[in-house]
């Protein structure tokens, strides 16, 4: 498990994964200018449903459970100098949980800041510092459901217009580890083909053209939120106001369609692996069998 939670500081690093689709440099350019290169208004909706799948459990008292997860963000860029921007907006996250009736939290969910400074060039941040404050809770927000994660990265050119490093390190006040440190490898074969080795969503990326993108993936997502009173049917996880680390991990295949501009659509599916409600103060945590999931995707940049 403790292996496993090194790679939650890749949740960080989603902004560097996406920032290489394209060659990022650093060098100061001419033309055109960061206000016709990079867009302002930024959207971003996700839907993501797993279907059932049991508990690791041997006398079967947590049953079975699926999941439904919406996302939904809104970002505006504002330009500071160059091609160094400040990003602000709001992201409203929520799980929902079906199934067996087993003590563990039947929904999770968060409303919190985001706040960057990035440095963006072609639409795609090559480096950044990020917090995203706010209340991580189940159902009442209070005092004690703040927190905020952050996270700091950078990508830089190894073999020109070709293979680029990413590394970073991030954290949170109410996750494990605290502070991790992340990072990856991004390879442009062709033009059209690309290695994102960059966690939490490793991709092969083929766009045969501007309007369309397919990608084989990996997501490893984890996030924390204050809970409500946990009794479940093990002595262990019987928890008040604790703090669960919830992650699924994903492997898959997407589609992506960009024609309809501004929008671009995704439609994705494939096998979340592993669901866990990790409540590691507590040394308990609850995990679920493979499952399928399907997704859908809808961005707008203006």
């Amino acid at each position: 498990m403790k292996k496993i939670r090194l790679f939650f500081i890749s949740l960080f690093l989603s902004a560097a994964a996406s920032a290489v689709a394209g060659p990022p440099t650093f060098e100061a350019q001419p033309s055109p200018t960061p206000a016709d290169e990079n867009h302002r208004e930024l959207f971003d909706y996700e839907l993501d449903y797993t279907g059932s799948s049991n508990f690791f459990d041997v006398n079967g008292n947590f049953g079975h459970g699926d999941s439904l997860y919406n996302d939904f963000s809104y970002a505006h860029r504002f330009l500071i100098t160059g091609k160094w921007y400040f990003r602000a907006g709001v992201e409203y996250e929520r799980f929902d949980f079906g199934g067996t009736d087993n003590g563990l939290p039947d929904h999770l969910q968060t409303v919190h800041a985001l706040l960057a400074l990035e440095y963006v060039v072609h639409d795609h941040a090559g480096a950044g510092i990020e917090i995203d404050p706010g209340p991580y809770f189940q159902n009442d927000i209070r005092g004690d459901t703040i927190d905020i994660p952050w996270k700091v990265f950078v990508t830089f050119p190894l073999k020109k217009d070709k293979i680029f490093g990413v590394i970073g390190v991030g954290g949170a006040i109410n996750q494990s580890p605290v502070v991790a440190p992340g990072g990856g490898l991004i390879w442009l074969f062709t033009d059209k083909f690309r290695l994102e080795g960059v966690f939490p969503k490793p991709a092969l990326v083929y766009n045969p053209n501007d309007d369309w993108e397919f990608r084989i993936f990996g997501n490893l997502f984890y996030e924390s939120f204050r809970t409500d009173d946990v009794i479940t049917p093990e002595r262990k996880l019987q928890v008040h106001n604790a703090w669960v680390q919830y992650s699924e991990d994903r492997a898959g295949v997407q589609v992506s369609y960009s024609g309809f501009k501004p929008f671009e659509i995704a439609l994705g599916g494939g096998c979340t692996v592993r669901r866990d409600f990790d409540f590691f103060r507590a040394e308990a945590s609850a995990k679920t069998r493979p499952a399928p999931f399907v997704k859908l995707e809808v961005k707008a940049k203006f």
